[in-house]
């Protein structure tokens, strides 16, 4: 089974920056998507950011594009999210997913795999 284990959450500052981790085992990743998702207290999940293994696409929520990055590091198994200027609203847990194909989606549902995520929190 496919096992995905994030890191490198944190308290932080607004404008400061964390790099998560999502360390990924159980399968050959070569054709998988993986990305983010992050929910706040109270609100749905919403797409971050995600990352083909195929030909190392990224893609971005519009709230995020310009100070978050995605990566990926084959040789570790681990896709990364570089988070700069984070603002309060970052504030979420930020799960790692991974879904077969090397498209995209959206939709938390289309995700098979979700590790049990790691908690972000930006003050003010």
């Amino acid at each position: 089974q496919v096992q995905l284990v994030e890191s490198g959450g944190g308290l932080v500052q607004a404008g400061g920056s964390l790099r998560l981790s999502c360390a990924a085992s159980g399968r050959t990743f070569s054709t998988y998507t993986m990305g983010w998702f992050r929910q706040a207290l109270g609100k749905e999940r919403e797409f971050v950011a995600a990352f083909s293994w195929i030909d190392t696409s990224t893609y971005y929520a519009d709230s995020v594009k310009g100070r978050f990055t995605i990566s990926g590091d084959n040789a570790k198994n681990t896709v990364y999210l570089q988070m700069n200027s984070l603002k309060p609203e970052d504030t979420a847990v930020y799960s790692c997913i991974a879904r077969r194909g090397g498209s995209v989606s959206y939709r938390p549902f289309d995700y098979d795999y979700w590790g049990r995520g790691t908690q972000v929190t930006v003050s003010s």
